[in-house]
C-alpha cells in the first residue's frame, strides 16, 4: 500500500483560474485596449526566474466593454452585455476616469453592480481622485468633498473573496485612505516609476535636480527621489502678491524637473520655474500625474515666458492623450504602472 505522507511535500497540479476580466468606461478605451495587450505580452515574454515563478500563478486579461447610452432625458441607459458569464467567479477590473461630475453617476452605477454578478474579485481603478484638493474643512461651512466620494466608493458590495479594492494613482493627501470605509481596500499607488524610468535617460547627460513646488509635494514624493538632490520651494506674500522663492537646495547649474501630483492652470508651477531659473538652474521640466487643465489652461505651456525642456504627464486623465501631441509636453502612460500591479512583477524594467 502506498505511503499516504510520501506526497505531503509534493506540489499539487496547478489549475489556472479563468482569465481576468477588465471592463472600461468608454473614455479610457485607449488605455484599457493598452492594459490589456501588455499584461498579454508581459506573460509571454516573461524571462526571469522571478518572473516564471509569478507566472505560475497568474492570469492573463481579457477586455469586454459596457454600453453607455443616454434617455431622452440626459440619465445613463446602460448594459453589460453577457454579464454574468463574463463575471461569475471570474477576477473582474474596472477602469474609470472621474474626470467630470456627469460621468461619476454612470460609472459608480456600474461600479455597484459587478460585484453583485457574483465575481470572485473586483478593483475599480480610479486613476485620478478629483475631490481629492478638497480633504479638509478649515471654516465652518466648507464642504470636505474628498470624504464624500470617498464615501460614495466605500459602498461597493462585497465579492465571494470580500471587499472590493478601490486603487488610486498619487492621490492628494495620503490621509483621505482614512476617508474610505472597512467595506472596502484603498490601494493607493504612485505613477513616479514612470518620471524616475525618463531620469535615468536623462542623467547620462545632465545633471538632474528634483524640485517641490511647496511642502506639500515634498512630504508627498522626496522619499522617491533619494538618488538626485532635492529643492523645495515656498509661496511667500509679499503685499497683495503671492511670490515663489526656493527654500532648500540649490539648483545651480542643474536640469531641474519640477515634481507634483496635479496641475490646474500652472501658474504655480511657472512662478517655481522663475524662482529656480533666477537661483541657477540651466534648464527647467516638469511632472505631474494628473493633467487637470481647466479651461485648456495647458496652452500656458505651449508658448510659456518660460522655456519648459519637458513637461511630463499621465493619461490618468482622458484628455492627457491630447494635450500631449503639443510641446513640451511629453505622456507617460499609466499602462505599465497598471499592469505591473495586476500581474504582481516589475514591466518597467522589462
Amino acid at each position: 500500500m502506498a505511503d499516504p505522507k510520501a506526497n505531503k511535500h509534493q506540489k499539487t497540479s496547478h489549475v489556472p483560474r479563468p482569465p481576468a476580466v477588465l471592463f472600461y468606461h468608454k473614455s479610457m478605451s485607449q488605455l484599457a485596449e493598452s492594459i490589456c495587450e501588455r499584461c498579454s505580452r508581459a506573460l509571454d515574454q516573461s524571462s526571469s526566474t522571478k518572473q516564471k515563478e509569478l507566472l505560475y500563478y497568474q492570469q492573463s486579461v481579457e477586455l469586454r466593454s459596457v454600453s453607455w447610452e443616454q434617455f431622452p432625458d440626459g440619465w445613463p441607459n446602460l448594459f453589460i452585455a453577457n454579464a454574468k458569464q463574463d463575471c461569475a467567479g471570474r477576477d473582474v477590473i474596472f477602469l474609470a476616469s472621474f474626470h467630470s461630475p456627469e460621468v461619476v453617476f454612470e460609472q459608480l452605477s456600474v461600479i455597484y453592480k459587478i460585484p453583485r454578478l457574483l465575481a470572485r474579485s473586483f478593483t475599480a481603478i480610479v486613476p485620478y481622485f478629483p475631490t481629492g484638493t478638497m480633504e479638509r474643512e478649515e471654516t465652518e461651512g466648507q464642504v470636505a468633498t474628498a470624504k464624500t466620494l470617498a464615501i460614495l466608493l466605500s459602498t461597493v458590495p462585497l465579492t465571494a473573496r470580500g471587499p472590493s479594492q478601490i486603487m488610486v494613482f498619487d492621490i492628494h493627501a495620503l490621509q483621505e485612505r482614512f476617508y474610505f470605509t472597512d467595506n472596502v481596500i484603498p490601494r493607493l499607488e504612485t505613477a513616479i516609476p514612470l518620471l524616475l524610468r525618463e531620469i535615468m535617460m536623462l542623467s547620462k547627460d545632465n545633471a538632474i535636480s528634483i524640485a517641490f513646488p511647496d511642502d506639500g509635494a515634498f512630504k508627498r514624493f522626496h522619499t522617491m527621489f533619494k538618488s538626485f538632490p532635492t529643492i523645495t520651494c515656498t509661496k511667500i506674500r509679499d503685499k497683495d502678491h503671492r511670490i515663489v522663492k526656493v527654500k532648500d537646495g540649490d539648483p545651480a547649474g542643474h536640469h531641474v524637473i519640477i515634481v507634483d501630483d496635479l496641475v490646474m492652470t500652472g501658474g504655480t508651477l511657472v512662478e517655481c520655474a522663475k524662482a529656480l531659473l533666477s537661483a541657477g538652474a540651466v534648464k527647467i521640466s516638469a511632472y505631474v500625474t494628473h493633467a487637470v487643465f481647466p479651461k485648456d489652461s495647458w496652452k500656458l505651456f505651449t508658448d510659456c515666458e518660460v522655456p519648459f525642456s519637458k513637461f511630463y504627464i499621465t493619461d490618468s486623465i482622458p484628455h492627457a492623450t491630447s494635450i500631449a501631441q503639443h510641446s513640451p509636453f511629453k505622456l507617460l502612460s499609466l499602462c505599465d504602472s497598471i499592469s505591473e500591479t495586476l500581474l504582481g512583477f516589475d514591466l518597467l524594467q522589462s
